[in-house]
């Protein structure tokens, strides 16, 4: 084979001119892949407690949901609209993975056609193959929340924008308002999508009279949801300036994007700085070939950058790799272009080391997925297993509708669908003013106090399969039992008022701390906070009930 036609083979199958059929076949491929791999592990993952939350408040009535995340939780409205209808429909945590699994299947092929739009066929294959692989895309395609969700539409309204301002019309623009009003639904940081969208265009100025107008009517729609976005930046103290509890300079930000890059890939050192190489590679030929692309694809990676860096995040509101999610697909489009580029480069020689380098990344994908989330390519151990079916099965027999329960633990949920009379009262366990809402909205006296800790967690520094069944002081006061990992703390009798059930609260925690079970000192911290909170409360009133009620009727 000359040089020549080396080159020319080269540029046929990585370049643009790879032929649509080829390209089809290899998205096909591609997302029945993703599609069998979701199917053979949809429950291998454990249940979280984010998944027992959103059926917990799905089975409420639809305006009911509505008004929890819109008025109090803040955050997915359009997830939790999914989680409503899964319950209502008889549907659990299957059920509820299985819509993050049709989204995430979905959105492979969205993909390719972004990256395609991006950078040509031969790019957005490459591009396809790696983000199908990626720890990203497939952990939350078995994740019963909502990132499968905001990638699928963040990538219709990409897909959306770029039709509209090539083409312009009002159809066009109507279906990049829709979808993105979706996207703002699915996620908080669809705020982040709608930004990097307006810099685009702006910086590009693409009918500029046209998208004023589309973008105002985004922003006059999409009230409601920029309302529970509100909400939520207040529960967890989310705010403009610095001094965030991890992004508080600069270089924390930069610090955050090589993880989220590692993530989207294989966050291992040697790994990311390849990456990074191939996507700066990619960055440049897209800048020489199609600048306004390049325009795009700098937009919406550096303009959560310039935000993140003005932004100021309380404790626990810091922004994990899931939530630049949208960012994914344009980062393998240039890393895909990268690789095309390197291709021609090398000549004949190129192809078969092209095959070989992407498969590598495949496997290394796997591998960091593997790190990441074990449970998920591995599964978990059947006693872990056997002790979650014993212990739900315990509290669906001997639960009460009038009991409290701290945190959305996966075993209330499985004790639901098993048939107990679960209590609808949930305490949140990571917020202290949302707890303290709670307490004080629930119908008095309050019902027993349920507590659960789980010594196999993936937070505990030393994960065990067994724990003792230790009952807090004083004794006669609780009943504990013990399942393999899985301790319950359960109070005798009604806790009473809000003010015994904090204290009973605080010494359930501190038998969870006194077992090194790491999730005790965030419900500490929160039952201790909402202590506080309510003494404040207290004093204003000039009172000492601080929920309405007469005398405490706690138990011993």
């Amino acid at each position: 084979m000359t040089q020549a036609v080396a080159d020319e083979t080269a540029a046929r199958l990585t370049g643009g001119a790879l032929a649509e059929r080829a390209f089809a076949l290899g998205v096909a491929v591609c997302t029945a892949a993703v599609a069998a791999f979701l199917a053979f592990r949809l429950t291998a993952w454990p249940p979280h407690e984010d998944e027992t939350l959103a059926l917990f408040v799905g089975r409420k009535s639809l305006d009911g949901v509505l008004s929890t995340v819109l008025n109090q939780r803040g955050g997915a409205p359009l997830h939790f609209v999914f989680a409503w209808a899964v319950a209502h429909t008889g549907g659990g945590l299957t059920a509820l993975r299985a819509v993050s699994a049709i989204f995430a299947v979905a959105s492979v092929p969205l993909i390719a056609i972004l990256s395609a739009r991006l950078a040509g066929r031969g790019a957005a294959l490459v591009a396809t193959v790696l983000a199908s692989a990626s720890w990203m895309l497939l952990f939350h395609g078995v994740y019963g929340r909502m990132y499968s969700l905001f990638l699928v539409t963040s990538l219709l309204s990409f897909l959306a924008l770029m039709r509209a301002t090539e083409s312009g019309g009002r159809g066009r623009w109507a279906l990049w308002i829709a979808a993105t009003l979706l996207c703002i639904a699915a996620h908080p940081y669809g705020a982040l999508v709608l930004a990097s969208q307006g810099v685009y265009v702006a910086v590009a100025r693409l009918r500029l009279r046209e998208a004023a107008a589309s973008f105002g009517l985004v922003l006059l729609l999409g009230i409601p949801f920029w309302r529970t976005d509100l909400v939520l930046a207040g529960r967890f103290e989310v705010g403009v300036g610095g001094g965030g509890e991890k992004l508080g300079t600069p270089l924390d930000v930069l610090r955050y994007l090589e993880t989220t890059i590692g993530d989207f890939t294989a966050g291992y050192a040697v790994v990311v700085a390849v990456v990074l190489a191939l996507g700066a590679v990619g960055t440049v030929r897209l800048v020489r070939t199609r600048p306004q692309r390049a325009l795009l694809v700098g937009a919406v990676v550096l303009t959560p950058t310039a935000l993140l860096m003005l932004a100021r995040f309380g404790q626990a509101a810091a922004p994990e790799s899931r939530h630049l999610i949208f960012v994914m697909p344009f980062c393998f489009a240039v890393i895909g272009l990268g690789v095309v580029r390197a291709t021609r480069m090398l000549g004949r020689a190129g192809i078969p080391l092209a095959v070989l380098a992407v498969g590598a990344l495949v496997v290394l994908e796997v591998s960091w997925g593997a790190k990441l989330t074990p449970e998920l390519y591995r599964s978990e151990p059947e006693a872990r297993v056997a002790a979650r079916a014993a212990a739900s099965e315990w509290l669906a027999s001997t639960s009460r509708p009038d009991d409290v329960l701290f945190g959305y633990d996966p075993l209330f949920l499985q004790a639901w669908r098993r048939g107990g009379d679960l209590s609808g009262s949930v305490v949140p366990r990571a917020d202290s003013r949302l707890a303290l809402r709670t307490l004080q909205a629930a119908h008095k006296p309050l019902g027993r106090g349920v507590w659960v800790f789980d010594a196999s967690d993936t937070g505990n520094a030393a994960r065990r399969l067994h724990v003792p069944a230790r009952s807090p002081r004083p004794r006669d006061a609780f009943e504990a039992r013990a399942f393999g990992p899985f301790l319950v703390i359960r109070t005798v009798g009604r806790t009473g008022d809000v003010r015994s059930y904090l204290r009973l609260a605080r010494r359930a925690q501190l038998t969870g701390k006194s077992l090194l079970v790491s999730d005790a000192d965030t419900n500490l911290l929160t039952v201790l906070e909402a202590g506080g909170r309510l003494a404040a409360y207290e004093r204003t009133r000039g009172d000492g009930d601080g929920d309405g009620d007469a005398d405490s009727t706690a138990s011993r």
